[in-house]
């Protein structure tokens, strides 16, 4: 079977490198140059079995648009976009979502605990994609596109919004000498209890206690940083609402 990744960003990138470890043979095309007016030569679309497109959201239309090969399994990685993306040239269609913060500076080894979201334009495409990802992982569910962009947005939520925190973080140390690495610990352990116990339950802190002179207080300290305040303020006022 003849597997093209078309798009060598992180996405890509990571799963050319996942299925070379399990000794599965890709070929990873860079898609700007297929949507170029004028293609570099040698440069087009090769020939393959199954298609997995990795592009950004804004250009998978596009790129979509120049693989002529109806007979081939054609996947995108998406949490967002919908499988009508594929039209009627292309019949054997799907998705295959990995939920997953990929890098191309640190590739990922182990893809056995990492979730794989499916969907298919019809029952035998199913099999086949799960198939697929069987390669990888064994943690495989069926998802429409309903459930995709919720999935997805609690994903940027838990992970995106997070690392904002962590960037947040750092800045209101920048004018001490406590290196933001101090955090790591407290960073890993709660991470660490949301796998034993709900978030709500896992929730600590001066507003989970309702502690409004704290609360007071270190809004004060945040006056040179308005947006940490800013956000300081709405999510203090949001577990404040939410205690039990």
């Amino acid at each position: 079977m003849k597997i093209a990744i078309i798009g060598a960003g992180s996405v890509g990138t990571n799963l050319h490198h996942a299925f070379a470890l399990k000794g599965v043979r890709t070929e990873l095309v860079h898609a700007r140059p297929l949507t170029a007016p004028r293609p570099p030569e040698g440069g087009g679309v090769p020939e393959a079995d199954v298609y997995i497109y990795t592009v950004a959201d804004h250009a998978l239309r596009d790129v979509v648009a120049v693989v002529h090969a109806p007979k081939a399994l054609h996947l995108h990685t998406s949490g967002s976009m919908p499988i009508e993306v594929f039209g009627e040239d292309k019949p054997h269609a799907g998705v295959l979502y990995f939920l997953q913060s990929f890098s191309r500076t640190k590739l990922i080894d182990e893809w056995g605990s990492i979730p794989c979201f499916i969907e298919g334009k019809n029952i035998d495409d199913v099999a086949a994609i799960y198939s697929l990802a069987q390669v990888l992982t064994e943690r495989i569910y069926e998802a429409n596109q309903h459930d995709r962009e919720r999935l997805h947005i609690a994903g940027v939520f838990a992970n995106n919004y997070s690392n904002l925190m962590y960037r947040m973080a750092k800045e209101v140390l920048s004018d001490t000498q406590i290196p933001f690495e101090a955090l790591l610990p407290l960073i890993d352990n709660t991470a660490a209890k949301v796998h034993a116990m709900s978030p709500q339950e896992a929730q600590t802190g001066p507003a989970k206690r309702g502690d409004v002179a704290v609360i007071a207080h270190q809004r004060e300290i945040l006056s040179p940083y308005p947006e940490i305040q800013e956000v300081y303020c709405l999510l203090s006022e949001i577990i404040l609402n939410h205690r039990e």
